[in-house]
């Protein structure tokens, strides 16, 4: 691993052992924390790592879900490596999880979601994004409780993705989980993002330009 994958891997130094969930340790390869430019304007966040992911440590890599979402980000210009790549060199885009642990046979509890609830408060609050991209119905709704003031009930991924929901200091963008994207929605993700790109999407908050 080169000195720049070494800065974009775990870059806050989260546990690595964390021990919250008993059962998920039992389960686990390893802790998946996030992976990404800690300058983002662009966060990711899915439910939980799938096999791909628990294999290499990185968000969204090592499976054909994850060769999916990298090939949407090499498309929008935030990866130029393969969209195989396992350690995928990002740019204005980090990747994360609402749980950091995966369980091959069920979804993360809700207690498991309260446990790693802090770890993705942090990343959050230290990279300050302006548009995050909730992957799948959970990280839709969790993110909607934590930063909007809909309730979290009245939103749904599939007819709410590629469209822009206003939060707390920045948007949401949802994107219905990878597994599941028709051509036709992949097509509509990269139209909403290349349009937010190629307008002033960032909010008058003291953050630097780019």
């Amino acid at each position: 691993m080169d000195a720049n994958q070494e800065q974009i891997s775990n870059p806050y130094g989260m546990d690595s052992d964390c021990r919250n969930c008993p059962a998920l340790c039992e389960t686990r390869s390893q802790v998946v924390h996030g992976y990404g430019d800690v300058g983002a304007d662009f966060v990711f966040v899915g439910e939980a790592p799938a096999e791909g992911a628990d294999r290499t440590g990185h968000p969204f890599t090592g499976d054909a879900a994850g060769e999916t979402v990298q090939d949407i980000l090499g498309a929008l210009g935030f990866s130029e490596s393969p969209p195989e790549s396992e350690e995928p060199d990002l740019d204005n885009v980090y990747l994360t999880y609402l749980t950091r642990c995966r369980d091959p046979d069920r979804p993360p509890s809700d207690e498991e979601v309260l446990n790693c609830e802090g770890f993705l408060t942090a990343e959050i609050r230290m990279i300050n994004p302006e548009i995050i991209v909730p992957v799948g119905q959970r990280p839709l709704e969790e993110l909607a409780f934590e930063y909007t003031t809909t309730s979290p009930e009245e939103f749904d991924i599939e007819r709410d993705h590629a469209t822009t929901v206003r939060g707390r200091g920045f948007e949401l963008v949802p994107m219905v989980e990878p597994e599941a994207l028709s051509a036709e929605q992949r097509t509509a993700f990269k139209k909403t993002v290349s349009e937010l790109l190629g307008r002033d999407y960032r909010q008058t908050k003291g953050r630097r330009s780019r």
